[in-house]
């Protein structure tokens, strides 16, 4: 019963904003103007953004590649050089 309530209810309330919510007009960018300022900025912020992205993945990245080389040089420390260089006092 409270349900079939509820489902009234949803139903009048999406159709209530159906029927009388203003129309809604897409940004230019969006609409088809591509060579207006806000489509340029619109492009750029997603390139900005895909800048970012790129570069903390590939921070992360490199940060496993070198804990993965640190482990193999620890591993079997003849492997390219090794760790730390024998200090002497001159």
């Amino acid at each position: 019963m409270i349900r079939r309530k509820s489902l009234l209810v949803y139903c009048i309330a999406g159709a209530f904003l159906s029927l009388f919510s203003a129309p809604v007009l897409a940004c230019t960018a969006c609409f088809g103007q591509s060579d207006s300022s806000m489509a340029r900025g619109m492009n750029m912020g997603i390139f900005a953004l895909l800048l970012v992205i790129t570069s903390v993945l590939c921070a992360i990245a490199g940060f496993f590649v070198f804990v993965a080389r640190r482990t193999a040089q620890m591993e079997n420390p003849r492997l390219d050089q090794p760790l730390s260089q024998p200090q002497t006092n001159a």
